[in-house]
């Protein structure tokens, strides 16, 4: 039989391994539960509920072709080897995974065990991520080329196969804790997917480019598919392709100053600095390790300072527009793009805490994690790139201008309510005690002005900017000439995370 894995790619529609394997012959198509997956740090149980409900979504669309979904508890290893003495695989389907450390080593264990059993195992691309990739030069136009094609529907399978299928495990078989969401927290499967592209394109993105920076707007103004594109239930080509569309009739039907020009173009180019990001970790594993630039290791101490970090990830910074992001995103599993960037300088020049375990807490809460895209950010704004702008978020001025009426603040710090909007910025200057809401953990003012210090004292010298130039001909955007972005030492400061992208 040949075997159809399904991992972050949870769907029928342009799934190019399902097409294949079902031309191939008789078939089964395979999820595999991995517990020691769901013992990593940077994964939670918001996930995995997320992640069930697209499984089972999937098993529904898989009924319409004849095809019957088998779900297996285990490593993989295991479940191949006992497939394969029970029923005889005679090959393996997939997409190509750019996903995290564990996931890396478990497809090389995984590649071992099948050419031990003379197993062939074809992978197929997913996005627009090149595997083995020798030079960013060209990387836009092959991206554009794949983008282009049509996508690989599956078509009725002739002869489905079923094996005993294993239960979904409970969140406890895994040693998960269950998560106190809010209602706004999104669920899983392709036909939510399909609503949230339709009534974006329809009207909730008309104000996108101008609405997607503040968390008062965001949430209705930003397309909120990111976490579907992180679990495979749409892919990137179907969503470029449908963006295309409506871009002709924007263009066909609008004057030059209508809005949804402006943010049709955002949008779209949003899909491609999705798997640009991705494209960094492929080519450079250890960003979900090491900081990129090799002169920035020691910058920061990394021993954890658990006082701060607590304070960060509880909300109770004393800076009522960084709690009220961080209390937002525990609660819902997302936060808007400004948003992420602020929290993460927060944590990097304020709290002057290294980026990896503060990356491991967002990991955790960000429903729409893509670690590709998380790292390569994580150490953008952390300012461990060496090739990127350093940009220190003052929090009191950023409430002050995306929540001026202090509207989310009050919402997610309702220990504050009773202030005014013009009190709600700066607690500390009111009466409100420090048993209601803390003290601020650090001056802003200064904390920043150390930070930039610090930061900056160590890229004057030559061996940092040789550095520099290196990496910028390994991982930057060609959009710039390559001349532009060595001198200038900086790379685009569009995309923070997926949201942003879209």
């Amino acid at each position: 039989m040949n075997v159809v894995w399904f991992k972050r790619d949870l769907r029928v529609s342009d799934h190019e391994p399902l097409a294949s394997a079902i031309g191939k012959g008789p078939t089964l198509a395979l999820y595999i539960v991995e517990p020691s997956f769901w013992r990593e740090e940077d994964v939670d149980a918001r996930h995995y509920q997320f992640l069930r409900e697209c499984v089972m979504d999937l098993g529904l669309h898989l009924k319409k072709i004849n095809l019957t979904l088998t779900l297996k508890f285990g490593t993989a290893e295991n479940v191949f080897k006992q497939l394969h003495q029970d029923f005889g695989i005679e090959s393996i389907y997939s997409h190509q995974e750019t996903w995290n450390d564990w996931t890396y080593q478990r497809d090389k264990r995984v590649e071992k065990l099948l050419n031990e059993l003379s197993i062939p195992w074809y992978q197929s691309q997913q996005n627009g991520v090149i595997r083995k990739l020798k030079s960013r030069n060209g990387w836009a136009k092959q991206w554009h080329q794949y983008m282009s094609n049509t996508p690989v529907d599956a078509p009725i399978c002739p002869y489905g196969l079923t094996v005993p299928s294993d239960e979904f495990p409970s969140l406890k078989k895994l040693g998960l804790v269950e998560n106190n969401y809010s209602d706004e927290r999104q669920t899983g499967g392709r036909p939510i997917a399909l609503q949230l592209l339709k009534s974006f394109f329809a009207t909730r993105g008309e104000r996108y480019s101008k609405e997607m920076s503040s968390p008062v707007t965001a949430y209705k103004s930003c397309s909120r598919i990111s976490t579907h594109v992180a679990f495979g239930s749409i892919s990137i080509r179907e969503i470029y392709q449908s963006a295309l569309m409506k871009k002709n009739e924007i263009y066909a039907t609008t004057n030059p100053g209508s809005p949804w020009r402006s943010s049709i173009r955002a949008f779209m180019s949003r899909l491609r600095w999705h798997c640009h990001f991705i494209q960094k970790l492929e080519d450079e594993p250890t960003l979900e390790f090491k900081n990129l630039h090799a002169s920035t290791e020691g910058l920061r101490d990394t021993d954890v300072h658990i006082e701060r970090l607590h304070a960060w990830k509880n909300g109770l910074t004393g800076y009522p527009f960084i709690d009220a992001c961080m209390r937002a995103l525990r609660a819902t599993g997302w936060i808007n793009f400004r948003m992420r960037a602020m929290l993460v300088s927060f944590s990097s020049y304020h709290l002057w805490l290294h980026w990896r375990e503060p990356s491991l807490h967002l990991a955790r809460m960000f429903l729409d994690y893509e670690p590709g895209i998380h790292y390569s950010q994580i150490q953008m704004q952390s300012g461990t790139t060496g090739i990127n702008a350093i940009r220190i978020y003052n929090p009191i001025k950023q409430g002050i201008d995306q929540d001026p009426d202090g509207i989310f603040i009050k919402k997610w710090v309702p220990e504050l309510s009773s202030l005014s909007k013009n009190e709600v910025h700066t607690p500390w200057l009111t009466n409100i005690s420090p048993d209601v809401y803390p003290r601020p953990i650090v001056d802003e003012k200064i904390a920043r002005r150390d930070a930039s210090s610090r930061i900056y004292a160590g890229r004057r010298s030559p061996e940092f900017k040789k550095i520099s130039a290196n990496i910028v001909e390994k991982h930057a955007s060609r959009k710039q000439s390559h001349k532009s972005k060595t001198k200038k030492n900086i790379e685009s400061r569009k995309s923070w995370k997926q949201e942003e992208l879209f």
